[in-house]
């Protein structure tokens, strides 16, 4: 192995990672314009739609993406009427981000998005949930 083989792309555990998560946003991509959401706010939405309110630290945490990020996204869902941003009363230092009736009303249209999207990998069963607890596992190890 040579000195410089280390900076060969094929050498990198990232660039899979990167190139995969881009391929699968990018299937998503004709589901979510039905919504009229990106994926960013899909999966902001997927989280409040359990959790129906969170604060924005804790939904960064959650996500994995810094408030820079995430404030433009709430922005946005908050000007279509999807959530509310408020101050917390025990701590005016902490934003809280709620999920409204329309938001929820959203969640009957996205319930077809998994569904529709179990068709665009062509990973059988056991080799996707294998995937998956070993990229929950990359994700513990990072943090």
């Amino acid at each position: 192995m040579g000195k410089y083989d280390v900076l060969k792309l094929e050498n990198q555990i990232c660039f899979p990672l990167y190139a995969a998560s881009r391929e699968i946003i990018k299937q998503y991509h004709p589901f979510l314009l039905d919504l009229d959401i990106t994926y960013t706010q899909y999966i902001t939405l997927m989280v409040l739609w359990e959790v129906k309110k969170i604060s924005v630290k804790d939904l960064g945490k959650k996500l994995f993406l810094d408030s820079g990020t995430l404030t433009p996204v709430l922005k946005n869902l908050e000007g279509r009427g999807y959530i509310t941003r408020n101050r917390s009363q025990q701590d005016e230092r902490v934003l809280i981000v709620e999920i409204t009736e329309t938001g929820m009303a959203l969640r009957e249209k996205a319930v077809e998005v998994p569904l529709k999207m179990a068709g665009c990998s062509k990973l059988n069963e056991d080799d996707a949930k294998e995937l998956y607890r070993l990229l929950y596992k990359l994700l513990d190890t990072l943090e």
